[in-house]
């Protein structure tokens, strides 16, 4: 991915705990600000493979798509196939297991129908990631 932001978080628990969050899109917006409600509209191997999602953030509203790409409790990748006002929202998370511990490390690009200065954009998707990477482990703390 061009022109991405990328940050990492370490959590204290395995791989697979965290990649079980990650996989349970619907409960997103419990755990992940702005997202307002997700519907699974395809899966395969018991995994979403296809997932629309409803975003209220800020001045940015979207009901978009995404499709996703599991390599087992390792990474999970996902690109944007439809969206009003997002034109791009690729990403992905890469798990590092330790054992008892696993660093996550998020990356993402996201790209808006508004003209947006790349500063801002870049800023905003470093909001993104962070909020979304400290959600993710107050999540995992919760469930574990």
């Amino acid at each position: 991915m061009a022109d991405q932001t990328e940050s990492s978080i370490e959590i204290d628990a395995p791989a697979a705990t965290i990649m079980d969050v990650i996989a349970d899109l619907p409960a997103y917006p419990q755990w992940s600000d702005g997202i307002t409600e997700v519907t699974v509209l395809e899966e395969k191997d018991g995994r979403p493979l296809r997932a629309r999602f409803h975003l209220e953030s800020g001045p940015i509203r979207d009901s978009y798509e995404l499709l996703y790409d599991w390599d087992g409790d390792r990474q999970v990748s996902w690109q944007l196939t439809t969206g009003e006002m997002l034109t791009a929202m690729d990403g992905t998370y890469l798990l590092d297991d330790h054992g008892a511990s696993t660093t996550v490390h998020y990356r993402l690009a996201v790209d808006v129908r508004i003209p947006m200065i790349g500063m801002i954009k870049r800023k905003a998707e470093r909001i993104i990631v962070d909020t979304a990477l400290k959600g993710l482990r107050r999540r995992v703390a919760e469930i574990s």
